[in-house]
């Protein structure tokens, strides 16, 4: 489970967004190094999937430039993410991964061990053979990271992997993601939920209308915030 950081750092440099005339992302200069996670905050629409699309590879600037590892035009191959919502395939939660560890281009004679051990890492090695569409939310979003994980990446990226579930539930993704964390795997991570980016987060980086307000290590962040725009957020104000 241990990836080299060869998709490390990912660097934004001056990089927009826009669609027709709107402005999704603005300038946004930004880096991303090796560590502990590193969470994404603010208010809906302040840009933070775009974001998280833009690291993966998934969307193209409309200016700037993104490099990982100091390459442009890098292909994927050690990067992964998460959604919101992840799409269940029609099998058991084992043959997802299998699925997955197949597409990463992983030997046959090492699948059974990969998915046996990723199943437990994500704590569903009793439900291998239940239909993934069958698992509850939480349980379909650990699979989810399981699936992620297949690839052996060395960032992560996840998008709300929370958002929807009970508190229960949100514990078990948080302690799979503690994990992955501790395993030289970078995560990047948007989150709406202060207390969870207070639990996770190594550092913080704030968007409001596309642009970085603020990026700080979580104990400088929620301290000592220095911005009138991250201490109105952390008060639980509405940003316009």
């Amino acid at each position: 489970m241990r990836a080299p950081f060869s998709e490390l750092p990912v660097v934004f440099d001056g990089v927009t967004v826009a669609a027709g005339a709107v402005t999704i992302l603005d300038n946004l200069t930004l880096e991303f190094t090796p560590g502990a996670p590193t969470l994404l905050i603010g208010p809906n629409g302040s840009g933070k999937t775009t974001l998280l699309r833009l690291a993966m590879g998934l969307l193209a600037p409309s200016r700037g430039r993104i490099s990982w590892g100091g390459r442009e035009n890098a292909a994927p191959l050690k990067r992964a993410i998460v959604f919101q919502r992840p799409t269940m395939l029609r099998r058991s939660a084992g043959a997802n991964i299998r699925y997955a560890l197949r597409a990463a281009g992983v030997p046959r004679a090492e699948r059974a061990r990969r998915c046996g051990e990723l199943l437990e890492l994500v704590g569903l090695e009793a439900l291998a053979d239940r239909a993934a569409r069958k698992l509850s939310g939480g349980e379909q979003q650990r699979l989810a990271l399981a699936r992620a994980l297949a690839r052996d990446p060395a960032v992560l990226f996840l998008d709300e992997p929370t958002a929807s579930l009970d508190p229960t539930a949100t514990k078990a993704v948080e302690d799979v993601i503690r994990e992955v964390g501790q395993r030289n795997i970078k995560v990047v991570m948007a989150t709406h939920d202060l207390g969870e980016a207070r639990r996770l987060a190594g550092d913080i980086v704030m968007l409001h209308r596309g642009r970085v307000v603020e990026a700080a290590a979580a104990s400088a962040f929620f301290d000592a915030p220095q911005t009138a725009a991250a201490r109105a957020f952390l008060a639980g104000e509405l940003l316009v």
